[in-house]
């Protein structure tokens, strides 16, 4: 039904039953920029949407009246007001008798969207409050009205409305958090733009852009995936090569602050405790490092777990945004407008190493079907990671992904990204077997503790691989 909309299977769940709702409606839409909120939204409510309008970033009360009163003048074809508002009270108003008066009585839904909600919100403007009348003493008591809220800065639409303390509190009656694609969504694009990519082609541009359509977007038919990402991620006019700050700015004041997080995270791949991420980052630890690193965490651009039989003050903050981990790693000081530039680099032992990084980070992402893959989906698991610095009686060992299961077992997962079949060695086994041992000491587990390798390709079984490996996943196991 919806041809252009790829994916998005949950949300169009969500949307679709607003649309059977016999009430109002005040749907929060949030998710990091560039991920397909707004596509979404219009794909989907085209028919329905009687006014629509965005915040504008950094722009006075002004001029984003002015905006509204346009878009206000669109929607009415001019029909109604003709004096601009002088306030979000007066602009609401406008709206407010305008759907009376053209869609009270009527069974079709009326959806009113507003995007960009924070760039609005500026201090002393009014504008939640004048958002919040508008909704509890007249939209929620149209049946036939859709309120779309969407915003880019997820730690905002949580609280000022999700988690409002005022009149907006509990109001919100559906939520979205648009994530990036997966694995499988970002296949199903490349299909819909008629790119033949295997996975692995597939997984190397994930790698690089993650699963954000709009960057997506960018490729084009007839090319290799090296040739497009040497354009769009190294040409002095490619996409990618200055967005990197772009995205920070427009998201978050004082965006110093959340960079100096990400750059000092980007050096540290298996993550930091947040103790060592204060002292590494020079933040200093008060409101501007925490205001910073749950803004991050909750826009998606980190992820925080918590390690095996640790408690939540050693939690871990990883940096989980594929972009800007390629981008600090190899995009920064190799754009020019020679060509060729990431063949050069793809040659480079420093950017096989980093393929392993990012695999690892494919995993972190696709943990439900890593699950699946392995069957247990029926099974309550806990999905954490461990590390043990080593002293004079148990050497150190580190396992970046652990599925702690309830059936009386624990699965250490190996990532391994390679070009062709993974071949497990001798010492390789023994490294293996050394992990799982100095981890069933460490932490006095009487679980069974097995192995479990996430391989791009079928790992070759040979003696090794039939002593030490349990269980295997393989690349095409998260495209399932």
């Amino acid at each position: 039904m919806y041809q252009n909309i790829i994916g998005r299977t949950k949300e169009l769940a969500i949307l679709e039953k607003i649309m059977q709702a016999d009430q109002a409606e005040f749907l929060a839409v949030y998710g990091r920029r560039r991920v397909g909120k707004t596509f979404l939204i219009y794909e989907f409510f085209k028919p329905h949407l009687v006014f629509s309008f965005s915040g504008s970033f950094e722009q006075p009360l002004a001029v984003q009246l002015g905006h509204f009163f346009k878009e206000y003048l669109r929607a009415t074809n001019g029909r109604m007001e003709s004096i601009p508002p002088k306030d979000w009270n007066t602009a609401f108003s406008y709206l407010t008798d305008f759907l009376k008066q053209e869609w009270i009585g009527k069974k079709e839904k009326a959806v009113v969207f507003i995007d960009e909600m924070p760039w609005l919100d500026s201090p002393r403007s009014g504008f939640i409050a004048a958002l919040e009348y508008f909704w509890n003493q007249h939209a929620s008591k149209m049946p036939q009205v859709v309120l779309v809220a969407c915003v880019s800065k997820a730690s905002w639409i949580k609280q000022k409305l999700l988690k409002s303390k005022g009149g907006l509190y509990n109001r919100v009656t559906k939520r979205i958090e648009l994530k990036p694609f997966n694995l499988q969504e970002t296949a199903a694009y490349c299909a819909h733009k008629r790119l033949k990519f295997s996975n692995y082609q597939i997984a190397r541009l994930y790698m690089v852009m993650g699963g954000i359509p709009f960057y997506l977007n960018e490729l084009s038919t007839g090319k290799s995936v090296d040739q497009l990402i040497d354009e769009i991620c190294f040409s002095t006019n490619g996409l990618l090569s200055e967005e990197f700050e772009q995205i920070y700015h427009s998201l978050f004041k004082s965006a110093e602050h959340h960079m100096a997080l990400v750059e000092t995270l980007a050096k540290y791949p298996y993550g930091l405790t947040r103790k060592r991420l204060v002292q590494l980052s020079g933040l200093g630890d008060g409101g501007v490092f925490v205001r910073a690193l749950d803004d991050l965490t909750e826009s998606g651009f980190l992820i925080k777990h918590q390690p095996f039989q640790k408690k939540a003050k050693d939690s871990i903050y990883r940096l989980i945004d594929m972009y800007s981990l390629f981008y600090i790693r190899f995009i920064r000081g190799n754009v020019s407008g020679l060509e060729n530039t990431f063949q050069q680099i793809v040659t480079d032992s420093s950017y096989q190493a980093w393929c392993g990084y990012a695999f690892e980070n494919i995993c972190m992402l696709h943990i439900p079907q890593i699950i699946k893959a392995m069957g247990l989906s029926g099974t309550f698991t806990q999905v954490s990671s461990w590390y043990h610095k080593g002293n004079d009686e148990i050497p150190g060992a580190q396992i970046d992904l652990l599925i702690d299961r309830k059936d009386g077992m624990i699965n250490c997962c190996e990532a391994k990204f390679t070009s062709n079949e993974f071949v497990i060695t001798k010492d390789y086994a023994a490294t293996l077997r050394r992990k799982r041992s100095v981890f069933q000491q460490v932490t006095g587990t009487k679980k069974n503790v097995v192995t479990t390798l996430i391989s791009t390709w079928p790992a070759l079984r040979n003696s090794y691989y039939q002593d030490e490996v349990y269980s295997e996943v393989t690349l095409d196991d998260l495209f399932g």
